[in-house]
């Protein structure tokens, strides 16, 4: 047959930014005709295992063949495996990704009785590598619907206790947990400079800390949540709070940039109408890129619209990026042309410097968490990946500590008690510095 060769490269190119976290799966397929259906991908140890139950299996056909099963079949493969797949399939080394030597087979549908539309395989996987469970349909006329219960795990030799986590990430649970210590801390911490400096504390900080407390809940949802799949294959409900805090606390990180990019509350008491379009873009989109995460994280990439949820996302990501970057911009400006007219310029410089450092780190943060992160998980061994989330995790903390610290609340506002020498300095650095590019 002829396969999609850009589809099953588009396919593999969206797989190498996917969480690797394989739970026990459910999945149902229905009338499906793709050459390719990846299920979950896993990191094995030596002493991996892999249980496959497959019922209900049904063949249709568009043409008058009658549904020969010999280009149906489970394998598994790594990444690098499947570049060189994909080499032989467009040379037309072989017809069919089952034919290659570079994949382990799993279960090939013809060597079942005819009539049994089931079969369960469990089987030892030895190779210590990273490997994705994948069905070969190589016949274009035939639709597949089958029900499909995978589990993919390792076992300690030691202990013989049953590991559902990834060999990457199995220490994620603890990472998580130690992150979500550390934010109930600086919530703690941060009610305690709310208290000291209460005469100077503006509504600004509450979202402050109420983005902290949001991100500790999460982190602490996540920990258990991947604590529960480790330890079971499953979450047990932990999901479903952890993508309900993950979405408030997107929305409110998201909402604080922009408000903070303005200066409301500190600087002024309210939002200007293009102030307020920004926030009416940004929050339906977090919404849409929340909406978007659950439907990747929860079908996975056998899913028929798995690559359109994973292109919105990374769409809407980059668009809610982009857009907190404005007020920022436009607080600068005005900030600049603040200092050359109202006679404050010591002030105003201060303020001036202070927006452009935030406007500099938040480029960084997104670069950092949307750029270096992937390429992290992208370039390092399979064994390692939960590197790749610390790294993350890391810059996220940093942002937090540097948005809390630059912007806290002082009792002796920076801005404020400027002496005549400071006020000529400033008025003379504002003449001889350039205009800042953006």
């Amino acid at each position: 047959m002829a396969i999609k060769i850009p589809f099953l490269s588009t396919l593999l190119l969206l797989l190498l930014i996917v969480e690797i976290n394989c739970e026990i799966r459910h999945t149902e397929i229905r009338s499906d005709s793709r050459p390719i259906i990846p299920f979950d991908e896993f990191g094995f140890t030596h002493t991996g295992r892999l249980n496959l139950s497959v019922s209900k299996i049904s063949l249709s056909s568009s043409s008058s063949s009658s549904g020969d099963r010999s280009g149906l079949g489970f394998f598994l493969c790594t990444r690098d495996s499947w570049l060189h797949v994909l080499a032989q399939l467009e040379g037309s080394d072989i017809t069919c990704a089952l034919e290659s030597s570079l994949v382990t087979p799993v279960q090939r549908l013809n060597s079942l009785d005819p009539n049994s539309d089931s079969f369960e395989k469990q089987m030892n996987v030895t190779a210590s590598d990273q490997l994705t469970l994948v069905f070969a349909n190589c016949d274009a006329n035939l639709k597949v619907s089958m029900n499909v219960r995978s589990a993919m795990y390792n076992v300690d030799p030691k202990t013989g206790v049953t590991d559902y986590l990834s060999a990457g990430r199995t220490v994620l649970p603890r990472v998580y947990f130690l992150f979500s210590l550390v934010y109930f801390g600086i919530a703690g911490l941060w009610v305690w400079v709310l208290y000291k400096k209460r005469l100077t504390v503006f509504g600004i900080h509450f979202f402050m800390l109420a983005v902290v407390v949001l991100k500790a809940l999460n982190l602490a949802c996540e920990a258990e949540d991947k604590s529960y799949i480790k330890r079971t294959g499953s979450a047990h409900g932990w999901d479903v709070l952890f993508y309900i805090f993950s979405f408030l606390k997107g929305i409110t990180l998201f909402t604080l940039i922009v408000l903070i990019g303005t200066g409301w509350s500190f600087l002024k008491p309210y939002l200007q109408d293009r102030e307020k379009k920004v926030l009416m873009i940004v929050i339906p989109l977090q919404v849409v890129a929340n909406i978007a995460q659950v439907v990747i994280d929860e079908t996975g990439p056998f899913g028929q619209d798995w690559i359109t949820w994973k292109q919105v996302f990374l769409l809407v990501d980059v668009i809610c990026c982009c857009a907190v970057l404005f007020p920022i911009v436009w607080s600068i400006k005005i900030l600049r042309e603040a200092a050359r007219t109202d006679g404050k310029a010591a002030a105003n410089l201060m303020k001036l410097t202070l927006f452009r450092q935030y406007y500099i780190v938040v480029i960084g943060y997104i670069y950092f968490t949307r750029v270096v992160v992937y390429a992290l998980e992208t370039i390092t061994s399979y064994r390692y990946l939960w590197t790749s989330v610390v790294a993350g995790e890391l810059a996220t903390l940093a942002f937090y500590v540097f948005t809390g610290y630059k912007f806290r609340p002082e009792a002796r506002n920076p801005y404020f008690a400027i002496d005549d020498e400071e006020e000529e300095a400033a008025i003379e650095q504002l003449k001889l510095e350039d205009e800042f590019e953006l």
